[in-house]
């Protein structure tokens, strides 16, 4: 958690990076898929919404690179959501868990703003907003 952030605006979180792992050796361990960081992902929930912060459509961008490192750019629901410090190193420590995987960083944005449409249709479906 990033002490100080709780209920923090938006200019204060804007750019908030959580990081979690350690260098991976990729000449004994191989290197995750993307398939299986994205599994890791779908554990995380926003604490206020019963679905996975993955079909939430919160994942804004996700990279496996070859060495295993992972990084991660993602929103949150709204720009004053209250987990705004706790939530980009909960999607870290998640990611970090999986075997194959190095150093991960996960870095808050609020551009572009989050929107409904950004969700999956089975999020769609579980939040009755169909």
């Amino acid at each position: 958690m990033f002490p100080g952030y709780f209920g923090a605006s938006p200019s204060e979180t804007e750019g908030l990076t959580a990081r979690a792992g350690t260098r991976l050796d990729t000449s004994t361990t191989p290197v995750a898929t993307r398939e299986a960081v994205i599994d890791a992902v779908r554990e995380v929930h926003d604490p206020e919404i019963p679905v996975n912060i993955y079909e939430l459509g919160l994942i804004y961008d996700l990279q496996v690179e070859a060495d295993g490192s992972v990084l991660v750019t993602m929103t949150l629901t709204a720009p004053a959501c209250p987990v705004a410090g706790e939530m980009p190193q909960q999607v870290a420590d998640a990611i970090a868990a999986v075997e194959g995987v190095g150093e991960v960083q996960v870095t808050l944005t609020w551009e572009p703003a989050w929107t409904k449409e950004r969700m999956s249709e089975d999020a769609r479906l579980a939040l009755g907003f169909f």
